[in-house]
C-alpha cells in the first residue's frame, strides 16, 4: 500500500489566492451587526494573526500579541482609521457597560 499524499495536487496556479480572499485565511469570516442604530463589520483575529499590541474600548486594557480578538468598524464611511480592536467578551457585552471610562494622567493613549 502507497502511502497518503499530503499535498494538494495541481500546480502553483491552484494554490495562488484570488483578489477577493485578500491573501488568503489569514483573518477569519467577516460580518456585520447592528449596534447604536449602525452597521458594523465584525472580523476574527486568530492568536497567531496578532502581532502587535492594540488597547480595546471596551475594558481599556491591553490586547497583548498572540491573543484572538475582534476588529471592528462601521460598515459604511469607515476606513482603516475607524477600525478598532476589541476582546471578545467586551464586544458581546458592549451594551452592558459603562459609556465612561476613566483614565489615569499617565495612562497611554492608544
Amino acid at each position: 500500500m502507497s502511502p497518503r499524499r499530503n499535498r494538494p495536487r495541481g500546480g502553483a496556479e491552484s494554490q495562488a489566492p484570488t483578489p477577493y480572499q485578500g491573501g488568503g485565511d489569514r483573518y477569519g469570516l467577516e460580518r456585520t451587526e447592528d449596534w447604536q442604530g449602525e452597521e458594523w463589520a465584525v472580523r476574527t483575529v486568530g492568536g497567531g494573526s496578532a502581532t502587535k499590541h492594540y488597547r480595546c474600548p471596551g475594558c481599556d486594557q491591553e490586547i497583548p500579541p498572540g491573543v484572538p480578538h475582534l476588529v471592528v468598524w462601521p460598515r459604511f464611511g469607515g476606513g482603516v482609521e475607524d477600525r478598532r480592536h476589541w476582546h471578545k467578551s467586551c464586544w458581546n457585552a458592549r451594551d452592558r457597560r459603562s459609556a465612561r471610562l476613566q483614565r489615569s494622567r499617565n495612562a497611554p493613549r492608544y
